[in-house]
C-alpha cells in the first residue's frame, strides 16, 4: 500500500511541475495584440482555466497522498527510540589537578 501511495505522490509531483510550467504569465497576452495566435485548441482564453483547475486538482492529491504517507509511516514505526532509552548517569567530575608550581631559581650576579 506504501508503494502505490508513493507512485502516486511522485507521479502528481511530476505533473505539477509540468503543470505549472505550462501555465502563461499574467502579461503574456499582450502578444496576442500584435498578431500571435489566439491558441483556439483550448478556447479563445486558450489553456488558462484547465490548466489552473488541473494545477489545483493535482495539489489536492499531493496533499492527501502527503498526509497519508505521514499516518501511515507514523502508525508502522511506533513510539520514538529516544524516548525509550534509559538516562545514563554522568560520572561526578573529578577535582582539577593542581598545576606544579616551578622552583625558584637560584640566580647568582
Amino acid at each position: 500500500m506504501t508503494i502505490l501511495i508513493t507512485a502516486i505522490h511522485v507521479l502528481t509531483c511530476l505533473l505539477i511541475v509540468a503543470a505549472v510550467l505550462l501555465q502563461s504569465g499574467k502579461g503574456a497576452e499582450t502578444g496576442v495584440m500584435i498578431g500571435g495566435s489566439s491558441q483556439s485548441m483550448f478556447g479563445a482564453q486558450g489553456a488558462t482555466p484547465f490548466l489552473s483547475k488541473l494545477t489545483v486538482v493535482l495539489a489536492t492529491v499531493f496533499m492527501v497522498t502527503s498526509l497519508s504517507l505521514a499516518l501511515i509511516k507514523q502508525n508502522a514505526v511506533g513510539p520514538s527510540l529516544l524516548l525509550n532509552t534509559p538516562v545514563k548517569a554522568l560520572p561526578a567530575p573529578s577535582a582539577p589537578a593542581q598545576a606544579p608550581v616551578p622552583a625558584p631559581s637560584a640566580k647568582k650576579p
